[in-house]
């Protein structure tokens, strides 16, 4: 049994609201009218309001190791890892209705598991990362058989219990992951067996990069399918999928798992971008900061996640070097800000052209 077709905003690009504007803008008199109906149109075609930014965001990422300096593409690297984290998050958050407060734990478990297999000699940048986003889904798995029999508040706080558990046993497992004093001096990986080994800062980056590139276009294609659209209806129409014969808690449960498993992907370019690892990267932080940057990018749009990932990284790291120690109140500001101006995140953008009365401007 397929699942209904839930009309949102959020699934489909295409906006009615637009489409109207442009019925209205278009029924006006005169050439400039009907110039501004189809410009409207062209902005609310989804090939453009989703090409456009793809475009601009492909071409900055390819220039960018030409424009900074190595510090510059260091945190390049990072906002990228921390964005597979976010865009994690948005399965959870924006399709399954699952807002969680825990999502750095299955980030740290992969983390930590390219860590180990690094110092073991395992330096197969491939291998690191299947394996660190099997051991994540596993962790998932585990987790979510708890977590996912609950909604709301009670969710949340179960997943930010189960987060902090988490970093508590990293903490204490000295023998595995040296406790609170992390893992250090884990060897630089190679991307394949036989290339050589990523030995700069610029080559961490292209390879996080294409790692970033594909995972998410994947994620993309997955949730533009019919199983993104089953996933919006458990979170719109939950009791009517449940009277429809669907298993809604299943569902929730393998989202679940995809998205622990898409954090310990994260996890893995975060280890190899930093070659150390520590129970901080499990904090409480990080699992706020990759929230708010869903919020900021669009609950529903993995690249809103990637650009709000990005703009956090920016202001925590870099726009917060000329005022030391104010990076929590830029942050704040930041969200403030995006929350007024922009409710439903960057993605929720919409582009119209101005309605002509009469054939004036």
């Amino acid at each position: 049994m397929t699942a209904p077709t839930v009309p949102t905003d959020s699934a489909d690009p295409a906006d009615p609201a637009g489409s109207k504007a442009s019925d209205a803008t278009g029924s006006g008199s005169g050439s400039g009218s009907g110039s501004g109906s189809a410009v409207a149109t062209l902005l609310a075609s989804p090939r453009v309001r989703v090409g456009v930014p793809v475009v601009v965001l492909a071409a900055f990422l390819l220039i960018a190791p030409a424009s900074f300096d190595g510090y510059g593409i260091s945190l390049l690297s990072k906002a990228l890892a921390l964005g597979v984290l976010a865009v994690s998050v948005s399965i959870l958050a924006g399709y399954s209705g699952l807002p969680t407060m825990g999502q750095a734990a299955p980030f740290l478990v992969g983390a930590y598991t390219a860590g180990v297999l690094g110092t073991h000699g395992h330096t197969i940048g491939v291998v690191q990362l299947l394996c660190g986003t099997l051991v994540a889904a596993g962790f998932a798995a585990a987790t979510g058989l708890v977590a996912i029999r609950t909604r709301g508040v009670a969710f949340l706080m179960t997943t930010l219990a189960l987060g902090e558990l988490t970093v508590t046993a990293a903490g204490e497992w000295r023998s595995l992951t040296g406790g609170t004093d992390g893992m250090y001096g884990i060897p630089r990986v190679r991307p394949l067996p036989g290339m050589a080994t990523l030995d700069s800062d610029r080559n961490v980056y292209w390879y996080v990069l294409g790692a970033t590139a594909v995972i998410v276009a994947i994620v993309w294609r997955v949730l533009r399918s019919p199983v993104g659209k089953l996933l919006l209806a458990c979170r719109d129409h939950e009791a009517r999928m449940r009277s429809a014969g669907h298993p809604v808690t299943r569902y929730q449960w393998l989202a679940y798992v995809a998205a622990g498993a898409l954090a310990g992907f994260g996890g893995v370019l975060m280890c190899t971008v930093n070659q150390y690892v520590s129970p901080d990267d499990g904090s409480f932080s990080n699992s706020a900061l990759v929230l708010l940057a869903v919020v900021l990018g669009g609950a529903t749009s993995p690249l809103g996640a990637l650009f709000g990932a990005g703009l956090i990284v920016a202001t925590r790291d870099w726009l917060a070097g000329p005022f030391p120690g104010h990076g929590p109140l830029l942050l704040g500001l930041m969200f403030v800000i995006a929350v007024y101006a922009f409710p439903d995140g960057v993605a929720g953008i919409r582009f119209r052209a101005p309605k002509r009365r009469g054939g004036q401007t």
